[in-house]
């Protein structure tokens, strides 16, 4: 056991590595896309980690008097909302925040800072509210992130993005309720030194990781591509309609030297998409396909991110089921036919979810669609 002056000197040491580190991770998240939201959530998680390396060393926590620990405490419980937020879009490509995010950041940060700020010399039932919010807080939206994770995880087609997602998101959560059951033990929620080191020790040995894996990957296989085009394209006049991509086309190779050639491989996804149709089929999944092509699914999802350019799953069977559609609403022999029909036939398995693909993708309604088209036919 440490005497207590080295103890100090290497807490010391492992919370100024760990600041480095977080701040090192915070400029590469917001070098290549300042203005998508998943890096900026990522980046401000990074900033309110090292407010809380900070705020929970036992010198500070010790010596500071409570009022002006309530800012560093509110962003240090608030932390676990963030956190959410960026298991939210880390999995989802077309992630955009919400005032909703900005509403429940709000709300478990002012508790937080009320409950440290006046709890100890006011106790009423207000401060064991907010007691008893600010240490459930981090387990509940430890749960919203693992949740969230595993709504989207079979979808990403970006393999070590996939791995690097899963490991932020499982030792994410590890840390979080780790470092909730050592403060509930602990006597008016202070660490003592060791565990205080221990739990600096902890996150720095998950920064360090992630920090080594994100400087291997490059910005478009941790987050998608800019598309300055799309951003900057002309408004088409409403008499000619913008037509959505069909099926995407086989890309050149880029699989690397010494791997299996996949052009069987794209020969028999093609007819599976193109001829047979099994997009149609409702929740189709990686693994079901995979399984109907008798391949791994890593085979399967190099595939169609590496040789095909995409990155989520639904994305690239929505593709498909648009293009069907697009073709129904203009076929003049199915005018009299539903909306919902066609949306049903094309494989989506909702009018909702088909109307907001439908408009993203082209700029108009499936109904205003298909009137224009027909109307030019």
């Amino acid at each position: 056991m440490p005497d207590p002056t080295t103890q100090a000197l290497l807490d010391a040491a492992m919370r100024g590595t760990l600041i480095a580190l977080l701040l090192v991770l915070a400029l590469v998240l917001r070098r290549d896309r300042p203005a998508l939201g998943a890096s900026r959530a990522s980046a401000a998680l990074c900033l309110g980690l090292c407010v809380q390396v900070v705020s929970s060393a036992p010198y500070f926590e010790a010596q500071v008097p409570r009022i002006w620990q309530a800012p560093f405490v509110a962003v240090s419980v608030g932390n676990s909302v963030v956190f959410w937020i960026v298991a939210r879009a880390l999995f989802d490509d077309e992630f955009a925040w919400r005032p909703g995010y900005t509403l429940a950041w709000l709300a478990v940060a002012s508790m937080s800072a009320l409950n440290c700020a006046y709890g100890a010399n006011h106790p009423s039932m207000l401060w064991l509210s907010g007691a008893v919010l600010q240490r459930a807080a981090p387990a509940v939206f430890a749960a919203l992130a693992a949740l969230a994770a595993s709504a989207h995880w079979q979808d990403d087609l970006v393999e070590d993005r996939r791995r690097l997602r899963g490991f932020i998101v499982v030792a994410g959560i590890a840390y979080t309720v780790a470092q909730l059951g050592a403060r509930l033990g602990s006597p008016h929620g202070r660490l003592s030194g060791p565990a205080a080191s221990l739990d600096v020790a902890f996150l720095l040995a998950i920064v360090a990781v992630v920090t080594v894996r994100l400087l291997r990957l490059t910005a478009t296989e941790l987050f998608p591509a800019a598309s300055p085009a799309a951003a900057s394209a002309p408004c088409l006049p409403v008499t000619s309609p913008p037509v959505p991509p069909g099926p995407p086309t086989v890309a050149p190779d880029t699989t690397a030297p010494g791997e299996p050639a996949e052009d069987p491989l794209a020969g028999a996804l093609h007819s599976l998409m193109s001829d047979q149709r099994v997009y149609r089929a409702e929740s189709l999944t990686v693994a079901a396909l995979a399984a109907r092509l008798g391949v791994p699914e890593y085979r399967l999802r190099r595939l169609i991110n590496r040789r095909l350019g995409h990155r989520n799953f639904n994305a690239y069977i929505n593709g498909f089921r648009l293009e069907d559609a697009r073709t129904a609403l203009a076929d003049p022999g199915r005018k009299s036919q539903p909306v919902l029909t066609i949306a049903l036939d094309a494989g989506f398995q909702s009018i909702g979810p088909f109307n907001r693909a439908f408009k993203a993708a082209t700029g108009l309604t499936p109904t205003e669609f298909r009137r224009e088209s027909l109307a030019d036919s």
